[in-house]
């Protein structure tokens, strides 16, 4: 079919011709409404953007000269970051002096990631940036596992249901038969 033909037979219909492959021999087009096409079309990459998780990084610095008791609490952090799924930046902040001794902030950061365990994978090794050495840890998937359940806020109690509520302390048990015994004098 010829271009001044496609498009009147778009025009009588009240549509519009777009070339689909223009580098196809012949160049293919095809008759369609093209306001609805992009209006579809941002419909979608809408709808992929939602359905895709996005993945957020955390920091947690450090220092050469840190005593054991931070450097257990701030591992206590990363690994909370790492069981809510994000991955974490390990940063190892240099300050005067303390750039000639970035062996130090190397040790510091292996004994991390000792202390983090064997569910992190280290998706970038320790290297320098500046006045700071990173290194950058995400959870290791688990293949087949049950996702964690949210937590509850400290303040709750988890209820029962009710059938599984304890009977109270003074009243029989319903399952156990009451055996009563007369004390009978000489009998």
């Amino acid at each position: 079919m010829f271009t001044s033909d496609a498009l009147s037979l778009a025009r009588q219909r009240g549509l519009d011709l777009m070339e689909v492959a223009p580098n196809a021999v012949p160049p293919v087009c095809k008759i369609m409404d093209y306001g609805k096409f992009k209006y579809e079309q941002t419909k979608k990459e809408r709808d992929s953007r939602k359905s895709q998780k996005s993945v957020i990084v955390k920091e947690v610095r450090f220092s050469p000269t840190i005593d054991e008791h931070d450097i257990e609490t701030k591992t206590k952090m990363a690994k909370r970051f790492l069981e809510e799924g994000n991955k974490v930046k390990l940063t190892v902040k240099f300050k005067g002096r303390e750039l000639a001794h970035t062996n130090l902030g190397r040790d510091l950061l292996q004994q991390v990631q000792i202390l983090l365990g064997d569910n992190i994978l280290v998706e970038a090794p320790s290297k320098m940036e500046g006045k700071s050495m990173t290194m950058i840890v995400s959870p290791r998937p688990h293949r087949g596992s049950v996702p964690k359940p949210a937590r509850q806020p400290a303040d709750r109690e988890p209820q029962q249901p009710p059938q599984a509520q304890q009977p109270q302390q003074g009243a029989p048990k319903a399952a156990e038969p009451v055996a009563a015994t007369a004390n009978v004098p000489g009998g």
